[in-house]
């Protein structure tokens, strides 16, 4: 195994001013599933919900006020840029999702990327604000596509960010793999890397239960694996596609995604996801397993991978920087 060091790493973090204050902008549909699922962990002391419709951003909190009672002591309120200062982790979710941005052709091999133009545009106008008010906040991007996105955001001067990257789509490989053997899916060890988006890559050769390869016992079960493998690709790769069928956004997992990440970094846990981050080696963020604490990313793990495996990984970055040079970033 390799590794690689992020940017500022080697030693743990100090703590943050504010540390149990998170920021959500954005109050459409994955932002209000990241709000409740955060209020739901019961980690944060205080979330701030932005929304250029201040109306909506204020209707949201006061829905969920109602029952934060029923959770650990939370106070939640709708507010302005200025009231980021100090907050440990700002979600951004805003942005045009892929059933509005038309991003729902399964043949289409720009997926997620083909909403970037329109994001970047509502990017620009969110970032100097969040600057103004919190520079030195980790900033994690849930907005499609989120590992350009992220790039954007490290180009507008901020050091700690995040992309949601990979990790739901792992939770989905672990989930079709731990129902084709009948067991709880935390049982099974999974990981998908590269972009969040059609040229992902799931790891196949290292994924695993209780230390046997789960390709040893799909064929065990199954005498050839090969056509359900192509089966969980398919439904992992367009997972989003399929629940936007039926209800419109993709919204209730990358919720709960984004509440771990953000609990993960208000803890300073220092657990090992597979998460969006800049690679140096790659030179854009992807996703690859990494130590996340209180400062983000504090370290990049590259596990071994099958030629065929790594091959893939390099043109899913290429994707990525092309993706970045429409942006020139």
């Amino acid at each position: 195994m390799s590794d690689v060091r992020a940017e500022g790493s080697g030693q743990f973090a100090a703590p943050m001013r504010g540390a149990l204050k998170i920021g959500v902008i954005g109050a459409g549909a994955v932002g209000s599933a990241c709000l409740l699922s955060t209020v739901l962990r019961g980690f944060a002391r205080k979330i701030v919900v932005i929304d250029r419709d201040r109306k909506r951003a204020k209707g949201v909190t006061s829905d969920m006020q109602y029952g934060t009672a029923l959770s650990p002591a939370t106070d939640i309120y709708d507010g302005e840029y200025a009231d980021l200062a100090g907050a440990a982790l700002v979600m951004i979710t805003a942005g045009v999702n892929e059933k509005a941005g038309g991003a729902t052709d399964r043949n289409d091999p720009a997926g997620r990327l083909k909403l970037l133009d329109m994001n970047v545009g509502v990017y620009e106008e969110i970032l100097p604000e969040l600057f103004k008010a919190a520079p030195e906040t980790v900033v994690l991007v849930v907005s499609d596509p989120p590992d350009p996105l992220a790039d954007l955001v490290r180009a507008r001067g901020f050091s700690r960010v995040l992309s949601t990257g990979t990790y739901l789509d792992s939770l989905r490989f672990r989930f079709h793999l731990a129902r084709q053997m009948s067991l709880n899916p935390k049982s099974v060890e999974a990981q998908v890397l590269g972009e969040h988006g059609t040229s992902e890559v799931l790891l196949w050769s290292s994924a695993r239960v209780a230390g046997v390869p789960i390709l040893d016992v799909l064929e065990r079960m199954d005498g050839s694996s090969k056509n359900l493998q192509q089966s969980i690709e398919h439904a992992v790769r367009y997972a989003n596609i399929a629940i936007i069928e039926g209800n419109l956004a993709s919204q209730y997992g990358i919720g709960m995604v984004s509440a771990r990440i953000a609990e993960i970094v208000l803890r300073d846990e220092r657990a090992v996801i597979p998460i969006g981050s800049y690679n140096p080696h790659y030179g854009v963020t992807l996703s690859m397993p990494s130590v996340l604490g209180r400062d983000g990313v504090v370290e990049i793990l590259e596990p071994e991978m099958s030629k065929e495996e790594r091959q893939a990984v390099e043109r899913s970055a290429e994707t990525l920087r092309d993706a970045n040079s429409r942006l020139r970033i």
